[in-house]
């Protein structure tokens, strides 16, 4: 590089522009210094195969150290209680009013009842729909006895009915005229290695 700008400055002193196109034109290269290339020695095959014998040992030692740490569960954060939880327990506990002897009774005779009531309902819904199965069951084989061609369009599952989307009630009803937000999401997970 001073090279170059050693020729920059001859050809600006005498001023002519034809000095100044040869120094641009002039490239130069770093020097490379290389020297030949060393022989490998020859190693003595015993000490070739300690030297892997070592490597093997390590690797196996990495990997029962491994064994043993996968035994440990790494620390989930989100199921840590945080410290101000932990001093504010007085104060978030509910102070739940004791029942009376007459109450408790009560409930348990409604809890009764509602059960003997979901009951009955379950074996209503299951002798009906015992009877409409008998009852397709015994129109399928008199169709059968009919037309065995009529039995097997019958039994034919139709794909059309496949596809059925059904959107039920849902837990809560929709707030009129909310705003949902954006949906930004910060990771921050820790990474253990």
């Amino acid at each position: 590089m001073s090279l170059l700008s050693a020729f920059a400055r001859l050809g600006l002193q005498r001023g002519g522009v034809a000095s100044s196109v040869v120094a641009r034109c002039l490239h130069t290269t770093p020097v490379l210094c290389a020297e030949p290339l060393k022989k490998k020695k020859k190693l003595d095959p015993q000490v070739i195969k300690q030297r892997e014998d070592r490597r093997k040992k390590k690797i196996e030692k990495q990997i029962r150290r491994l064994e043993k740490n996968a035994r440990q569960l790494k620390p989930v954060e989100e199921l840590e209680v945080p410290l101000e939880l932990i001093d504010e327990k007085d104060k978030r506990q509910r102070k739940l009013t004791t029942l009376g002897s007459a109450e408790v009774e009560e409930r348990a005779l409604l809890k009764k009842e509602w059960a003997r009531y979901k009951h009955d309902e379950r074996v209503a819904d299951f002798q009906i729909i015992d009877r409409l199965v008998q009852s397709q069951n015994k129109a399928l084989e008199e169709l059968r006895r009919e037309s065995e061609d009529l039995y097997q369009a019958a039994i034919e599952v139709d794909l059309q009915l496949l596809p059925v989307t059904l959107k039920g009630p849902v837990s809560t009803p929709p707030i009129k005229n909310y705003a949902s937000p954006d949906g930004d999401y910060i990771h921050q997970s820790m990474k253990w290695e």
